[in-house]
């Protein structure tokens, strides 16, 4: 029988994974369904365009204030996860539960070949959908040709690893797990939650996302070491933003 202090347990944690997704990427997913909702209502989404890292200001010197603005704020959530990661912590570091200490080649390695495994996949869900119709035209890269163009490619690279991975494994899959749900359920579920704020890119990197998530959900379930998925993240967000060609050559719009 569930005891009143149990049940204020429970509150608390749901409460504490509404409040940072509300924050974060369950805004994202939010704004994703209505962008997407925008899409499909004006035309064909293979006809659609989905433009990352856009300029904010036809002022470069602006532009650049606006684009390291906008990640340090982003990262914030990631700052309200882990104090209350710190306050449940326990005997264990914060460190140690979430595996950021030590082992960094190892953790850059494994990193890599998931890069290896997700990026061939994503390129052909890419492809795919592109082909079907049913995916949006990716432009990664929209800053134009500035010094600190590909600098601060690289920081929005680094921020998109850190926020959805601490985020996704560092946060909700502790919440989940202490909430009594099993592994499947966990990793499920945050795969879905992760597509969701893709959704505006079409059904091809909804699906893509979900298999990541999966793929990245098992790791970090039976490893439980989160670097791995950062870097991984990083690499592929960076091949992304940094060669917006490679896409080009798969298009079939």
């Amino acid at each position: 029988m569930t005891t009143e202090l149990e049940r204020q347990e429970r509150k608390r944690l749901w409460f504490e994974l509404g409040v940072v997704a509300a924050l974060s990427l369950g805004q994202s997913a939010v704004y994703a369904v209505v962008r997407l909702a925008d899409i499909l209502t004006r035309g064909p989404i293979g006809e659609a365009q989905a433009k990352l890292n856009t300029s904010q200001s036809p002022r470069p010197g602006f532009d650049l204030i606006y684009q390291l603005f906008d990640i340090g704020f982003s990262l914030v959530p990631v700052l309200l996860a882990l104090y209350l990661l710190t306050r449940d912590a326990g005997n264990r570091s914060l460190s140690g539960r979430l595996g950021v200490d030590g082992h960094r080649l190892r953790d850059l390695g494994h990193g890599s070949l998931l890069f290896v495994i997700i990026g061939i996949g994503t390129l052909g869900m890419y492809a795919t959908g592109r082909a079907l119709g049913i995916t949006a035209e990716l432009q990664p890269s929209n800053l134009g040709d500035h010094w600190w163009t590909i600098p601060v490619l690289i920081l929005a690279a680094a921020k998109n690893g850190i926020l959805e991975e601490v985020l996704i494994f560092g946060f909700g899959a502790d919440r989940l797990r202490r909430l009594g749900y099993g592994p499947w359920t966990i990793i499920i579920s945050l795969a879905v939650f992760r597509a969701s704020y893709h959704l505006y890119q079409g059904i091809g990197p909804f699906l893509g996302n979900i298999a990541m998530g999966i793929i990245f959900g098992w790791y970090f379930l039976r490893r439980g070491r989160l670097m791995p998925l950062v870097w991984a993240h990083f690499i592929i967000d960076a091949v992304g933003f940094l060669a917006p060609g490679v896409l080009t050559l798969i298009d079939f719009g």
